[in-house]
């Protein structure tokens, strides 16, 4: 049934061998479909029919992807991810979430947003959307360091102007923390904090942080202020460079 789809798609550049999806969907055309279309574009994807099913594959498996329908037996997409997101032991706990449905109103679609979903898919879909989902997926797996001391070496030409630097920036690293929240309701003030922190960032190595930025700007950019995942991610990644500045301080 799927030869032809399999043959028709080409492989998502760069998408790597090992990426894993879940589709947790109780309609078996939908839930064949994406799996199917899933593994053609390169990722190791399997499927469950049930929300408790979901839950229970996410919470032992590492997967990057979660496709969640929104309304199945024993929870939707919304009670699978809130139970994931408040289990620190799901392994697939922090991972980008999409919620799916053949329907979806304006109101659903911003308190799916709110919790933490980083897009809503709405079904029928096709392999255009899959691959824009798989976009979201590799910025979000971006792994650089929290402090590359050579490229900030290499970008001032000196340690010890990179190490007075560092100093100013998490001056203003633990300033934006403390903004964050004032912040995210007003996306042209935000997005132009983090153009200048990009700068900050290239200066001092803070290359991880610098990543974050680009993905939580190009967000808000699009329009889709009211998803807190990519927040949520890049507020982590903010704390954790601060702390890192720290122990550098320290050292």
């Amino acid at each position: 049934m799927f030869n032809t789809l399999t043959s028709d798609l080409s492989r998502a550049p760069g998408t790597p061998e090992t990426m894993r999806a879940l589709v947790a969907d109780d309609d078996p055309t939908s839930r064949l479909f994406l799996v199917e279309a899933l593994r053609s574009l390169g990722l190791d994807a399997q499927g469950c029919d049930d929300g408790p099913a979901a839950i229970a594959l996410a919470h032992d498996e590492t997967f990057d992807l979660l496709l969640l329908d929104c309304r199945m037996p024993g929870g939707g997409a919304e009670e699978v991810l809130t139970a994931l997101r408040q289990d620190p032991q799901a392994r697939s706990g922090d991972c980008t979430a999409v919620a799916t449905s053949a329907e979806m109103d304006a109101a659903e679609r911003q308190r799916l947003l709110a919790a933490e979903f980083s897009e809503v898919l709405l079904k029928p879909c096709n392999v255009a959307d899959l691959r824009r989902i798989l976009n979201l997926v590799q910025a979000g797996a971006a792994s650089s360091p929290l402090l590359d001391d050579a490229q900030a070496v290499a970008t001032m030409g000196d340690a010890d102007l990179v190490g007075a630097m560092r100093t100013l920036l998490r001056t203003e690293l633990a300033g934006l923390y403390q903004d964050l929240d004032v912040l995210r309701d007003d996306t042209e003030a935000f997005t132009g904090r983090l153009h200048r922190l990009r700068s900050s960032c290239g200066f001092c190595g803070a290359s991880a942080l610098a990543t974050h930025a680009i993905v939580l700007q190009r967000h808000l950019k699009l329009g889709h202020s009211g998803s807190l995942a990519p927040l949520s991610r890049f507020r982590k990644v903010l704390l954790a460079t601060i702390e890192a500045l720290e122990s550098h301080d320290h050292a």
